[in-house]
Order: structure tokens, then sequence, then C-alpha cells
């Protein structure tokens, strides 16, 4: 076989393997994320700045414990405060719509599941 010719199915061959393994670095990140889906939940906001921990009710769980994890919710309460005291009424309410966010774990108690470290929208 020709030199030319064997260093060119050389090339073909590292580039075939090296993007059978990017594809599969890439498969493995994207399902790094388990989703997780609540009825509803709360996120209070503060100062214009969203908590990192969401209330969710009527949610269902996740079944991997991961790192990251993907919930989308039907309703979104977000009541807006003034202040960062939780003695202080709300300003106002915004009620938000099949939203998506991601956080980074959650503890859960009867019906009630505590999202934490939530990234904000």
């Amino acid at each position: 076989m020709n030199l030319a010719l064997r260093r060119l199915l050389g090339a073909a061959a590292a580039v075939a393997t090296g993007a059978t393994a990017l594809l599969g670095t890439g498969v493995g990140a994207a399902g790094a994320t388990d989703s997780a889906h609540c009825a509803r939940a709360e996120r209070p906001i503060w100062i214009d700045d969203p908590s990192r921990n969401v209330t969710g009710h009527g949610c269902s769980m996740p079944e991997d414990k991961r790192r990251w994890y993907t919930v989308e919710i039907d309703t979104l309460v977000q009541p807006h405060y003034r202040t960062e005291y939780l003695n202080e009424r709300a300003d106002r309410t915004e009620t938000l719509h099949d939203r998506t966010i991601r956080c980074l774990g959650y503890t859960s108690s009867h019906d009630t599941v505590n999202w934490f470290g939530c990234v904000p929208d």
C-alpha cells in the first residue's frame, strides 16, 4: 500500500475515533442532570434577586441522586420583597407558568420538596 494512502487512512481513523470519543463525552454530560416535575412551587425574590431556594409541592422525585437537577414547574409563584426580611409583607406577587429551573440538590419532607442551589433564570 502506498505510504501516502496509509497516512491518509490513519488520519481518517484518528479523526473518526476522536469524534466518537467526543460524542460519547457529550452524551455523558447531557445525562448528568436528572429531571423532576412539580405542580406548584414558590421562589421568593429579594430586592430584585431570586432566592437560590425553591419550595415545590406535588413533585415527582428524580430516580437517581445526581449533582444537578432540572425541575419543570407548572405554576411558579414569586413573591417580591423590598427587603431581605421574612417578616416583611410581599410588595407584589408574580405567577409564572411552565418554567424550568436547574438546582444543585434537594431535601424532602412529606409533600414538600426544598430545592436548593437553584440558578437564576
